[in-house]
């Protein structure tokens, strides 16, 4: 995203968020790579690749209704 001049701050929600639904007590963290692509990567590039977001400026993701959403500060 650097490299399109994109800046991503994740507040400390999104980060809970994520953590809580990376984790599996039987397989630790493995599943946290699914978590991030699923809730994080997948959203985010829809996003980019609709034009919703502009270069240059700080794109935050928080939680909001128990979901991760990114908005354009």
């Amino acid at each position: 995203m650097a490299e399109k001049d994109y800046r991503l701050d994740i507040d400390d929600s999104a980060l809970d968020l994520i953590a809580e639904a990376g984790f599996d007590p039987v397989y630790g963290a493995r599943p946290l790579k699914r978590a991030i692509q699923q809730y994080i990567e997948n959203p985010l590039a829809q996003d980019l690749l609709s034009g919703k977001f502009i270069p240059g400026k700080v794109i935050t993701l928080s939680v909001k209704d128990d979901e991760i959403v990114a908005q354009q500060i």
